[in-house]
């Protein structure tokens, strides 16, 4: 007798998935590139690049240098911009029978309610990603800054300051019913404080992690290697780092996280899980594997079968200290 399938879905607070695998913002564009080629309907849901109210070129090249353990980029959060991505993207993203999460960020932070706003008039969507923590955004006015909260005086990212985040969530829960999520960098003191402030201001699910800020070097020219100059360490390297904070965070702030950070296999997946996470984001492995995440996907449901666990959500937040 063939043992049944088990049961991959999972609630991440308001948000129902078929499962918790996720696309990460940033590396599997906005769905529609890839339609037709996958069947991106067995995903748990689909997170979109970052679009910001105006169009972004981005950073100048290179802007992908590959380390021992991941990837190193400085893209610059480069998109059509809010009015392009409606006209040419949300529509075919609309017509998918999975979750979809369109992610938002800006060249200043009151740019932010207002694509949410705006995009709250859009049937479709079924939840906003609030990117507050790219590292590849430099210089005023193309970078969210606020004072350094370590008080170097040269300003930080809005998700380094727990004022900082607290009001401008505010300011974004005000604009739209619809789920927020916050998508939090780790590069602070304390993940905690960030994460709760921003649940305590109205968001509704916490995504963790981003990048590292780092530097890739070529030393026979003397120069960084990316055109500006540092960039977001991503990949296996940051996975054991990112569980820690996803623990943290899931273990002393009462709020459904969404993990990433290094996922490459279903074992990464259970491991985030078993951590405290809800869902799980696929991100760098993308970039060298387009169809990972049905190929991790389809790793998890083996591993749950071959383990005799009925059910994914048995596994969240198991994790015994």
């Amino acid at each position: 007798m063939n043992q049944l399938s088990p049961d991959l879905s999972v609630r991440v607070g308001p948000l129902r998935l078929k499962n918790p695998i996720l696309t990460a913002s940033g590396t599997f564009g906005y769905g529609k590139e890839l339609i037709g080629q996958l069947d991106l309907n067995k995903l748990g849901g689909i997170v979109t690049k970052t679009i910001t109210l105006k169009p972004r070129i981005g950073n100048p090249p290179p802007r992908i240098a590959e380390t021992a353990a991941g990837i190193v980029n400085s893209i610059g959060l480069e998109n059509p911009g809010l009015e392009r991505f409606e006209k040419e993207y949300l529509p075919a993203l609309k017509k998918l029978k999975t979750i979809r999460i369109v992610s938002i960020g800006g060249d200043k932070p009151e740019e932010i309610p207002v694509l949410a706003r705006r995009l709250n008039r859009q049937n479709g969507i079924d939840a906003i990603e609030v990117n507050i923590s790219c590292p590849n955004l430099k210089g005023k006015p193309t970078r969210l800054t606020v004072p350094d909260p370590v008080g170097s005086g040269r300003g930080g990212q809005v998700c380094q300051s727990v004022s900082a985040t607290r009001e401008l969530i505010r300011k974004v829960r005000r604009q739209t019913p619809l789920p927020l999520i916050v998508k939090l960098g780790p590069n602070v003191n304390n993940i905690v404080a960030i994460a709760r402030s921003a649940h305590r201001a109205g968001a509704d699910i916490i995504a963790l992690i981003n990048t590292f800020p780092a530097l890739v070097v070529d030393w026979q020219t003397r120069k960084p290697f990316l055109g500006n100059i540092t960039g977001g360490l991503s990949g296996p390297a940051i996975k054991p780092i990112a569980l820690k904070m996803v623990w943290e965070v899931a273990s002393k702030v009462k709020v459904p996280v969404i993990g990433m950070g290094g996922v490459i296999s279903g074992s990464d997946v259970l491991e985030f899980l078993t951590a405290g996470a809800s869902a799980v984001a696929i991100g760098s492995a993308h970039l060298v594997e387009p169809t990972a995440s049905l190929r991790i996907l389809e790793e998890l449901e083996q591993l749950l079968k071959s383990h005799s666990i009925p059910a994914v959500r048995e596994i969240i937040g198991s994790l015994q200290c």
